[in-house]
């Protein structure tokens, strides 16, 4: 018989989701809008402290929109981090922008200060920086905003894998001019698809709010005086949010255990390293990584191997922006004044770890033994 799967990070669901959903049938409130949709944006407003939130049907549509409230248009540049997943940049290259890509320091693996402030120098105007908080561990906010407030730039925080997660006592996402949320499917909380813009700015989010439901004017009749996008969640989906929202802490605790279970199992072997996190900060573990001492006879593709012929799934870490033929010609920011690359370091020696909060003891022990089976057989 073939031995069951254990994910990554797959949706865990409570029962309370469907009496929401029930909820949005019973009142056939099924079509775009609805009270679930206006109360998930109170309830994540409430929780993070964000001043005002926007519910979207993803996260990619948060980026983009936060993109189009700060006017970033053709020829214009965007500072964004080169260690993450692709979604982070695409909507710059929607509204004909160009990215330059900041390296992340091996700290947090999150943008790094210092090749922000090394692109700064040698592109003295860029339009925003974008700082995605990588599998849920805050950045150096203090000194990136900083750096951000020196040159008048706005602070834009792609906080879609870090749900939950604080720095110094304060919800990422809700440092910067705007930030986003994401609820895909194997994000710490998930509505099935889905994301959310958070901002202070009341008459920006009104902004946000008309052009996601495809920027109709004020009009008896359909009238547009703009390009408007289909970008507003659905009742039923908001209703999944609210369901998951209220076991939010619950996830995050049993996220944070999963890290510090391989934490510990792997103490002994000096060649793995678990990703780092900020002191100043409380991470939500959404996904917990390990990276292998240079020159180990193990690499991340051994430990892949062996872990799905036990159907066990696992995932490299993201491949650096300025790696990907998409963005060939654009420009990378390096960490190091050698020109070498932290992200590109991290890539090739590191995985992603099942972070699945159903994961049994059994499943634990089981995922442990296998990677340690990689060190100890050599």
């Amino acid at each position: 018989m073939e031995r069951k799967r254990i994910y990554l990070s797959s949706p865990t669901m409570h029962g309370k989701e469907q009496e929401f959903v029930q909820e949005a049938f019973d009142t056939n409130w099924v079509a775009p809008l609805g009270p679930n949709v206006t109360a998930l944006e109170k309830e994540m407003t409430a929780y993070t402290k964000a001043g005002y939130a926007t519910a979207l049907s993803a996260g990619t549509a948060a980026i983009h929109l936060a993109l189009k409230l700060l006017h970033i248009g053709r020829g214009d540049i965007v500072f964004v981090s080169d260690l993450t997943f692709s979604a982070t940049c695409n909507p710059i290259i929607y509204e004909g922008a160009t990215p330059v890509f900041i390296d992340a320091e091996p700290d947090t693996w999150n943008m790094s200060p210092q090749a922000l402030e090394r692109a700064f120098e040698k592109y003295p105007h860029p339009k925003a920086v974008l700082c995605a908080y990588l599998y849920g561990t805050p950045a150096k906010i203090d000194e990136i905003m900083a750096i951000c407030e020196k040159h008048h730039v706005p602070y834009v925080e792609d906080a879609a894998e870090s749900l939950s997660s604080t720095y110094k006592g304060k919800h990422t996402g809700t440092f910067g001019k705007f930030g986003i949320y994401s609820f895909n499917g194997n994000k710490i909380i998930t509505t099935s698809g889905g994301g959310m813009l958070v901002s202070e700015d009341e008459g920006a989010m009104k902004k946000a709010l008309f052009l996601a439901t495809q920027a109709r004017d004020p009009a008896r009749h359909y009238q547009h005086s703009e390009i408007g996008y289909n970008y507003r969640m659905s009742n039923i989906t908001a209703g999944i949010g609210r369901g998951q929202l209220l076991y939010l802490e619950e996830h995050k605790a049993r996220k944070q255990a999963i890290y510090k279970q391989y934490q510990e199992a792997f103490a002994d072997i000096a060649e793995i390293t678990m990703n780092p996190l900020n002191p100043d900060g409380d991470a939500n573990n959404w996904l917990s990584c390990m990276t292998i001492a240079k020159g180990c006879s193990v690499n991340p593709d051994t430990i892949m191997d062996a872990l799905e012929n036990e159907n066990i799934e696992s995932r490299p870490i993201w491949k650096p922006m300025h790696e990907q033929p998409v963005f060939a010609d654009c420009d990378f920011m390096p960490h190091h004044e050698d020109g070498s690359s932290v992200g590109s370091d991290i890539f090739a020696r590191g995985l992603c770890l099942p972070s699945d909060i159903k994961n049994t003891p059994e499943d634990m022990d089981l995922i442990i033994g296998t990677v340690r089976k990689c060190f100890t057989d050599r």
